[in-house]
């Protein structure tokens, strides 16, 4: 499995979001898009036209992660506008094999996520579906969260689906990833890693980027 580092825009300066993303070019696999709706999280965040305008703005391959009601609905505009992931919720789609096979139809990877309380075996049927799992180490809806350490053998268990399954599934973790805590993630089978405060905190985001990734890669499983 190979690292990967997704930035997360939601704690970078959205007035500036092109420069933003121009401060992680070069070291970061994607940069990461929650996209909120004041419904099915309380928080609104951007949509569809400022996903687009990112899109001509970097070379970044966009991550975008739809934390809001009827992903059925407007999952495949994302991908169809270019984004090279687009992720639905378990908890929100209510035709979750036909919504991860218009991602795909689209051109870009279906990603599928849970929130922490959510069980991944109930999901096993839909793995073939699938490129990219995430596991929400925060309940989702804010930056800045504590990471929630009750996640980490769920991650443990989906990776044991994956490698049962012999499929080419990402593992990707969102919330609360930090120096403190993204060993302990990728010691529990993640390679995907989307981080905040961590990245755009920091006094230098790119140097960030490039810490995270060492400290992942120091695991024997991803090293």
């Amino acid at each position: 499995m190979a690292v990967q580092i997704s930035p997360s825009i939601l704690s970078a300066d959205f007035a500036r979001l092109a420069d933003e993303a121009a401060r992680v070019e070069g070291v970061a696999d994607w940069l990461h898009v929650d996209v909120m709706d004041n419904h099915f999280v309380p928080n609104l965040t951007l949509g569809l036209p400022v996903v687009e305008a990112l899109l001509r703005a970097t070379p970044i391959p966009v991550d975008c992660h739809l934390m809001i009601e009827d992903p059925d609905r407007w999952a495949p505009g994302y991908a169809e506008a270019g984004a090279g992931s687009v992720t639905v919720h378990a908890e929100a789609a209510k035709a979750p094999v036909r919504t991860l096979r218009a991602i795909r139809a689209a051109g870009a990877r279906s990603g599928f996520a849970l929130n922490p309380a959510t069980s991944i075996e109930a999901y096993e049927d839909l793995l073939p579906e699938i490129d990219m799992l995430l596991l929400m180490t925060v309940e989702p809806g804010f930056g800045g969260q504590r990471f929630l350490d009750v996640v980490l053998p769920k991650i443990t268990r989906t990776r044991a689906l994956i490698e049962k399954h012999g499929g080419e599934i990402w593992l990707q973790v969102d919330g609360g990833v930090s120096a403190e805590t993204i060993e302990r993630c990728a010691a529990a089978g993640a390679d995907v890693f989307v981080a905040g405060n961590a990245v755009y905190a920091a006094d230098d985001p790119a140097q960030a980027v490039r810490d995270l990734r060492a400290l992942a890669l120091a695991h024997p499983r991803l090293g």
